[in-house]
């Protein structure tokens, strides 16, 4: 069965960077697109980045674009996420997925928690 596991998580001062990793298992990892979920405090959970199974085509919502980099090393069947200039809005859980298509998921991870704070 799909396994996903999510690990880097923590607490980091405003402006601070973090990188996640995630390890998949129970699929053909490279044969699927990715993503990175997060749900913020009291809100839903939502779409932060999307590579496709090469990782030539990256995708970014406007809230994260220019600060996150989403990648993979598919050797590995590893997905990353490196996370810069962090803000307390990005403040969430973030959850590793393997999608369905380029804007829903099928399975995702448990989750790790990032509390951006001074």
């Amino acid at each position: 069965q799909v396994q996903l596991v999510e690990s880097g998580g923590g607490l980091v001062q405003p402006g601070g960077s973090l990188t996640l990793s995630c390890a998949a298992s129970g699929f053909i990892f490279s044969d699927y697109i990715m993503q990175w979920l997060r749900q913020a405090p009291g809100k839903d959970v939502e779409i932060i980045s999307t590579i496709s199974p090469a990782g030539g085509t990256l995708i970014y919502p406007d809230s994260v674009r220019g600060r996150f980099t989403i990648s993979r090393d598919n050797a590995k069947n590893t997905l990353y996420l490196q996370m810069n200039n962090l803000r307390a809005e990005d403040t969430g859980v973030y959850y590793c997925a393997k999608a369905s298509d380029w804007a829903a998921w099928s399975d995702r991870g448990p989750g790790t928690q990032v509390t951006v704070s001074s």
